[in-house]
């Protein structure tokens, strides 16, 4: 019925992340700033010890003598809610004060805060703003984010050349983050000439640190790239250690060459394994291909239900692919019980987003009747729509149908044909 389906997948760079605030908010670190008397080293480090009491009045009053680095961690405590009440707003105060103070690391948590919206408005211009002072002064994570907001385009023009510029500088610093934006701005030639090589460059040293986007984007790079040596086994490898960090993409990938034997022996049980990781985490693509193993024995026992689960799940987060399958499932009652107008639903869903498959599929229920009422106008217009992308049943079923329309019938499927296709198939029923 079906050829199984096992894509590679690639990531479109620069936009996986909403915006690039997994970034924790950065504690005090003495050794990278000034210590403004003897003492204070000790206290930080019995508050480190979780001897909270005493140091937390001890900061709050060096907070209140205007020691900006005091300020700066009890805007931290108040956004963690550690050892006091969650509360953004009082965090703001804190960290705008010390920010105030020309204090790099209350600037940068500022920029966060302004940039989630955290006892703020979101706004991004003042995001910018604060994170540029920060970076001003060789901030490294405020460095990257003002990077990610450039080449994004969130307070400033898009602007991948400033981005590039930025990131090189959080590069520098060792951030391992700012490495991987880099790789892929080299990979997509974006701010930048396209250079493979120096993008390899790049993931390699993140990755090298652990950065799991990096590992994965190597994978990516050895498995798949055209410009870089074809390296199944190096593949493996980087996807293994993004997978193990918890990737989802890496995990689905390792499944992937698990079940089409690259860089290893074919293993359809070990395919599932991962599979089933990277679904657990919503991986749509991942969720469909669990579904197909299912379907086909692949790795398991046959079981249509189960089937059934995994093409529901991608389904319902709109994977096109699995809309169809969903579709045959019910047209076939495999796995559940025959049901024409359900197996209508979600042919439609997938047609109407260009699956040529779903489309012939409505073009023969509209033409037989079956969870429809019976119309060869409407088959002709859902036969010629998938006959022009390359379907050739559905050419084969409209030649067979167009013996039994008038001249006038065909016209009008004909015209219909063309108000889908123009409406983006918002106007086909």
């Amino acid at each position: 019925m079906k050829n199984p389906v096992f894509p590679i997948l690639l990531l479109p760079l620069l936009r996986r992340l909403p915006h690039c605030l997994s970034i924790a908010f950065v504690l005090i670190s003495l050794s990278a700033a000034p210590i403004a008397w003897a003492g204070f080293q000790e206290r930080f480090n019995a508050f480190e010890k979780e001897d909270s009491t005493r140091p937390l009045l001890e900061f709050r009053l060096l907070a209140d003598q205007g020691n900006a680095l005091a300020q700066n961690y009890l805007g931290v405590m108040y956004a963690m809610g550690q050892d006091v009440p969650q509360d953004y707003q009082e965090a703001m105060q804190w960290f705008r004060k010390a920010a105030q103070q020309g204090e790099a690391l209350a600037q940068f948590n500022l920029g966060l805060m302004y940039a989630k919206g955290q006892g703020v408005p979101q706004d991004f211009q003042k995001a910018v703003e604060w994170y540029r002072k920060a970076a001003m002064q060789g901030q490294g994570k405020a460095q990257f984010n003002l990077g990610l907001m450039y080449a994004k385009g969130q307070g400033v023009p898009q602007d991948y050349q400033e981005a590039m510029q930025w990131f090189r500088k959080a590069a520098e610093q060792g951030n391992a983050k700012a490495k991987n934006f880099l790789g892929e701005m080299y990979a997509e030639g974006k701010g930048v000439q396209q250079n493979l090589q120096e993008a390899m460059r790049w993931f390699h040293e993140a990755a090298e640190q652990g950065e799991a986007l990096s590992q994965f984007n190597l994978g990516l790079m050895y498995a798949k790239v055209k410009g870089v040596p074809q390296d199944f086994q190096a593949a493996m490898k980087w996807h293994r250690k993004a997978a193990g960090q918890g990737h989802a993409k890496a995990q689905f990938n390792l499944g992937l060459m698990y079940a089409k034997g690259q860089g290893v022996p074919q293993d359809y049980r070990e395919a599932m394994n991962w599979y089933h990781k990277a679904a657990g985490q919503g991986e749509a693509i991942a969720q469909f291909n669990l579904g197909e193993m299912y379907e086909k024995g692949l790795g398991t026992p046959q079981d249509y239900q189960e089937a059934v689960r995994w093409y529901r799940m991608a389904a319902g987060q709109g994977y096109v692919k699995a809309q169809n399958y969903l579709g045959m499932m019910y047209a076939e009652g495999k796995g559940v019980p025959r049901d024409y107008q359900e197996a209508m639903k979600w042919y439609r869903m997938a047609a109407q987003r260009g699956v040529a498959l779903a489309q012939h599929e409505l073009g023969m229920m509209h033409m037989q009747g079956k969870g429809v009422m019976q119309d060869q106008v409407r088959a002709h217009m859902w036969f010629s729509i998938a006959g022009e992308k390359g379907n050739r049943r559905a050419l084969e079923s409209r030649d067979t149908l167009v013996g039994s329309m008038t001249p006038e019938q065909i016209a009008e499927a004909q015209k219909m044909a063309h108000d889908c296709k123009e409406s983006d198939y918002k106007k086909c029923d």
